[in-house]
C-alpha cells in the first residue's frame, strides 16, 4: 500500500460543497491506516481552518497534522533562507499567520521579501506597493502559480492571477514555493516519514499536482472533479499514472 498526498480544491471540495464520495474516501484512508497529508497550494486558511471546513462539511476524524499548505511551505523555505527576515505579505490571514508564527515581521517598510498568496482583497494600492516594494530590491515569492481555482458554479481567479500582475508592472517573475516546486513535496513527505518513491500524488491539475508529484518521483494519480478535463490531456507531454472521475472511485488497496 501506498502513502498518499492529496489536493483539495477539486479534489475533496469545489468553493464550499463536498465532492461527491470524498467523505467514504477520507474515512477509507484512516480506516485501512494510510499515511496521508492533504497538500494544498490555497494559502489563504491555516490547517485549523481547514479541519474546520472539512467537519462542517461532513468530514470527521482529522487533525491540523493531516494537512500541509503553500503558506506554511513558504515559511519553512524562508526561514530557512533567512531567519529574521522582513516580509510585505500580500494574501489572506492563512499565509500572515504562518509568516509571523514562523518569526517572521511582516512590514511595509523596505522588506526583504514580497510574499504573494491568493487573496479576494486584492486591489490597486496593494498592487502598486508590492510594484515599489519589488523594484526596490525585495524579493518576489508567490506561494503557488494557480491561475484560477474550482468553485461551486465555476472558476475563480487565483494567486497566479495576482502574481502576472506583478510580474507585467516589475518585469520579474516570483519564486514558486507551492506545487509544482518540489520543495513542496520533499516538505511533506519528511514531515510523512516516508520516500517518494512509495507515494502516490493525488490530485485535479496537470501543471501542479501531476507534474510535481512526477518530477519528485512520486506516483501520480488525475482526478477529473476539478479543472482539469479528459480531453485537455492530449495538450500535456507527460501522462498520470492513474485516472478517476473522482475520489469516489479510489481505494487504498488499488494503488
Amino acid at each position: 500500500m501506498l502513502n498518499l498526498l492529496c489536493d483539495m480544491d477539486g479534489v475533496i471540495y469545489r468553493g464550499n460543497r463536498l465532492i461527491d464520495g470524498a467523505d467514504a474516501f477520507v474515512q477509507r484512508l484512516l480506516h485501512n491506516k494510510v499515511k496521508f497529508l492533504f497538500l494544498t497550494n490555497n494559502s489563504e486558511q491555516c490547517p485549523v481552518d481547514l479541519v474546520l471546513k472539512l467537519e462542517h462539511l461532513g468530514i470527521k476524524g482529522l487533525s491540523e497534522d493531516n494537512f500541509i499548505t503553500s503558506a506554511m511551505a513558504t515559511a519553512i523555505f524562508l526561514k530557512n533562507q533567512k531567519e529574521k527576515a522582513t516580509i510585505f505579505a500580500l494574501g489572506g490571514s492563512g499565509l500572515a499567520n504562518e509568516l509571523y508564527n514562523a518569526g517572521f515581521s511582516l512590514t511595509d517598510k523596505n522588506p526583504d521579501y514580497v510574499v504573494v498568496g491568493k487573496t479576494p482583497n486584492f486591489n490597486y494600492q496593494l498592487l502598486k506597493k508590492a510594484v515599489n516594494l519589488i523594484n526596490g530590491g525585495a524579493k518576489f515569492i508567490g506561494t503557488n502559480p494557480d491561475v484560477i481555482d474550482p468553485i461551486e458554479n465555476g472558476i475563480e481567479p487565483a494567486c497566479g492571477t495576482i502574481l502576472s500582475a506583478i510580474t507585467a508592472a516589475t518585469g520579474k517573475n516570483p519564486y514558486i514555493i507551492g506545487k509544482p516546486n518540489a520543495l513542496m513535496m520533499t516538505i511533506a513527505t519528511k514531515k510523512l516519514g516516508v520516500h517518494a518513491d512509495n507515494t502516490i500524488m493525488v490530485g485535479d491539475r496537470m501543471d501542479t499536482d501531476i507534474v510535481g508529484g512526477m518530477e519528485a518521483g512520486m506516483k501520480t494519480c488525475l482526478v477529473l472533479s476539478g479543472v482539469t478535463h479528459r480531453e485537455d490531456l492530449s495538450d500535456f507531454p507527460y501522462k498520470p499514472d492513474l485516472i478517476f472521475e473522482s475520489v469516489k472511485d479510489i481505494y487504498p488497496e488499488n494503488l
